[in-house]
């Protein structure tokens, strides 16, 4: 007998946390057309880690990637979005930096959070927020091989290698970097943790 199966109207690729210690809240700032590999592994990783995810994006509304794989819920504007919620910010790349970049709400919003010395994370074309932000030059710095032009011409020295840091800034070149780029930044993440708990019970 045929049955007529219902499509679900649930968002199958909206994170379930898992039963761990609560760590933290991050921001992920992205568009339509991101990298969808890009977006999905950080995304996954950081509740996997225990940290809140906030989506960030420029209508507060659900987002499609570069490859098709959508994102309905989860999804907050960047409009009215405070840098002092979120211990750290990551913005994947894509095509969604070229939309980013030309945004003032998302700009003013990744100055605001680079003044709180938390730590940024760039991947991929993510870098090019960074530069329209005014945060590149005298960094080291990496990026996809086409943005590194920018990269130098914003005052920053290009670096060819899987993850760079240079202070609060972590950056990676291309998809493949996230497993490298991701374990340190969340290192970071436990470091700075660890140095708060140390405080409070000093």
């Amino acid at each position: 007998m045929h049955q007529t199966i219902t499509p679900s109207v649930e968002d199958n690729r909206a994170a379930i946390a898992p039963d761990v210690e609560p760590k933290g809240r991050v921001a992920i700032l992205t568009a339509d057309q991101v990298e969808d590999t890009e977006f999905f592994y950080p995304y996954y990783r950081f509740w996997e880690a225990g940290y809140q995810v906030d989506v960030l994006t420029p209508t507060g509304e659900g987002f499609t990637g570069y490859k098709g794989l959508p994102l309905r819920t989860g999804t907050r504007p960047i409009e009215g979005a405070q840098a002092q919620d979120y211990d750290a910010l990551f913005v994947p790349g894509g095509l969604a930096p070229g939309e980013l970049r030309k945004n003032e709400a998302a700009l003013d919003f990744v100055r605001e959070f680079a003044a709180t010395g938390r730590p940024v994370a760039a991947l991929c074309h993510g870098p090019q927020v960074l530069i329209s932000a005014g945060l590149a030059e005298g960094r080291r710095m990496t990026s996809w091989r086409d943005v590194a032009p920018e990269v130098r011409a914003a005052g920053a020295t290009y670096v060819d290698e899987p993850a760079v840091e240079d202070g609060q800034f972590i950056t990676a070149r291309k998809p493949g970097d996230m497993p490298v780029q991701m374990h340190r930044l969340l290192e970071v993440l436990d470091e700075r943790r660890e140095q708060n708990d140390n405080k409070e019970n000093a």
